[in-house]
């Protein structure tokens, strides 16, 4: 029997059959089955793997009404990134939530790359278990303690934000009631980093990197080669290499526009020495370069501080701001104003070239010596 239940209902049911179920119109799948004997008990019927199956909930009045509704959603919600309510708790946590947001959100976002990045690495290793019920303020705390404690404060301001948006989102669909974080400030990202290493700290750094980070060092040495991004340079693809030009998709790159970066000869090398090698992802390489931190004799320092240190070193060797807001892909400084958005529509490939090739060189003799 189907019917909208209530608390008076389901206080009074009876039945003269072995066992009846009276299955509840709002939340589909849920029943209060009653016996002769008057033992009655929640159940939720649902499909896993083609099969109907029947999970129970507890015993009524100990589970009320109210509660066997939030009970049934929160497995329904489980089934939904495939955890199946037999196996153990049933109830959704945040890994469930984020598998969820990434699917039905995330992916749909031109940023949603970066962000299902900085949700995996940041959120989900550390209260990915905690069940959406206990979520707690403390919780984020502890997220953003754990990317703070790494020097990466504006890393730890974009995962708050990340966490926070994600259960406003459940919180509009109805996945929870309330968003527990609501309320909390934003952590501090402070001053952008401005960090751009010495001639003597890249001799350093390009000397010790293949026995410090043996798995990752063709990465990071191809970050300062190229002035790109780890995440970019760390998802490199045979096939994106068109001679002696490196073609990323604007699926790879931060504002999402394609971008040619031509390839030095010391680039090109690496990139051949590679060939075969297992590829780390930019996760693996920042994990990497924090367990590394104070193992080089250098302070502390990032892929992204070596992004910096070649457009600045270039600038040092007398190349114009707008090649290398050309190399950068920073299309603010490329694409600024009517001239440059509308009338200029060089793309400087020869000027980026020249210009990469100058900085390899430089690099070269700073850590072998002049030739």
């Amino acid at each position: 029997m189907r019917l909208q239940l209530t608390d008076r209902f389901c206080a009074r049911a009876k039945t003269d059959k072995v066992q009846e179920d009276f299955f509840d119109e709002a939340v589909t799948g849920l029943a209060l089955r009653v016996t002769a004997r008057g033992i009655k008990a929640w159940t939720l019927m649902y499909t896993r793997n083609g099969r109907r199956v029947r999970q129970t909930l507890g015993r009524y009045p100990a589970i009320t009404l109210a509660k066997a509704r939030g009970l049934a959603l929160e497995a329904q919600q489980g089934l939904a990134v495939g955890h199946d309510p037999r196996h153990g708790d049933s109830r959704m946590t945040v890994a469930n939530l984020t598998e969820s947001y990434i699917t039905r959100h995330v992916a749909s976002l031109r940023s949603g790359g970066d962000m299902e990045r900085r949700i995996r690495r940041n959120i989900i290793p550390i209260i990915g278990n905690v069940p959406l019920a206990d979520l707690h303020r403390r919780d984020a705390t502890r997220v953003i303690d754990a990317i703070t404690s790494r020097g990466a404060p504006v890393e730890a301001a974009h995962a708050f934000q990340d966490l926070r948006g994600m259960l406003r989102w459940a919180v509009a669909r109805g996945d929870i009631d309330h968003n527990p974080i609501e309320g909390m400030r934003k952590p501090d990202a402070g001053q952008p980093r401005e960090r751009v290493l010495s001639d003597e700290e890249i001799r350093t750094l390009w000397h010790a990197l293949p026995t410090a980070l043996p798995h990752h060092y063709r990465i990071i040495k191809l970050c300062l080669l190229t002035a790109q991004r780890v995440g970019e340079v760390a998802g490199m693809l045979p096939q994106a290499i068109d001679g002696t030009t490196w073609l990323i998709p604007g699926a790879r790159t931060k504002n999402k526009h394609p971008h040619s970066v031509p390839l030095s000869t010391a680039a090109l090398d690496i990139i051949k020495e590679a060939t075969g090698a297992d590829r780390p992802s930019a996760m693996a390489c920042a994990a990497a370069i924090g367990r590394a931190q104070g193992k080089i004799g250098l302070a502390h320092w990032t892929a992204h501080d070596l992004r910096r240190t070649a457009l600045t070193g270039m600038a040092k060797l007398g190349i114009p701001p707008i090649v290398l807001g050309h190399i950068a892909n920073h299309r603010t400084t490329t694409k600024a104003g009517m001239t440059l958005s509308v009338y200029v529509q060089h793309a400087y490939e020869r000027e980026k070239r020249e210009a990469l090739e100058l900085w390899a060189a430089h690099v070269g003799e700073i850590v072998h010596g002049p030739r």
